[in-house]
């Protein structure tokens, strides 16, 4: 479970961080908002760096289904878009993905 909580904590910070750069870009608010986005990001891979996969690659892969299901979250809570039936089957799929990627039997 901590495993899961990693991945999701550094989706918020690469989240948050991107949308410290789309706020500044895209809606013309401060260039001071990439200070924060900046923090964000850093945090964001230092959090990615405690996965306890072995490989990067499979640390990037299944923080990728993660990463869809936060941007999801984010898409609701943050941007009051409510994810629809489609948004919530391929969050599924790649939640099933990751899960298969991070808890599958790996040959010695």
């Amino acid at each position: 479970m901590q495993t899961v909580m990693i991945y999701f904590a550094a989706a918020f910070a690469e989240i948050l961080g991107c949308f410290a750069f789309w706020m500044w870009l895209r809606l013309d608010r401060s260039i001071l908002w990439l200070a924060p986005g900046i923090v964000s990001l850093a945090v964001f891979a230092w959090l990615l760096t405690l996965s306890p996969a072995s490989e990067a690659g499979r640390a990037y892969a299944v923080y990728g289904g993660i990463y869809i299901v936060s941007s999801l979250i984010w898409l609701w809570m943050a941007e009051g878009h409510r994810p629809d039936h489609w948004d919530l089957t391929g969050a599924s799929l790649c939640l099933f993905g990751a899960a298969i990627i991070l808890w599958g039997p790996r040959a010695a």
